[in-house]
C-alpha cells in the first residue's frame, strides 16, 4: 500500500516547483532581435590583462 503522506509530500513539492517556475518574471518576456543578453560576471577572456 502506498503511504499517503509520502504521496502528499512528493506531489506538494512538484506543485511548489511548478508554482515557482510560473512566477518567474522572464516567463512572459520574449527577447527581440535587438535585445542584448544580460551581462554576467566577467569571464577570464573579458578581464583586462588576461
Amino acid at each position: 500500500m502506498i503511504d499517503n503522506f509520502a504521496l502528499a509530500i512528493s506531489h506538494g513539492l512538484m506543485m511548489l516547483a511548478i508554482w515557482a517556475l510560473l512566477k518567474r518574471p522572464d516567463l512572459d518576456r520574449e527577447p527581440g532581435p535587438r535585445d542584448r543578453p544580460a551581462r554576467t560576471k566577467p569571464g577570464r577572456e573579458d578581464r583586462p590583462g588576461a
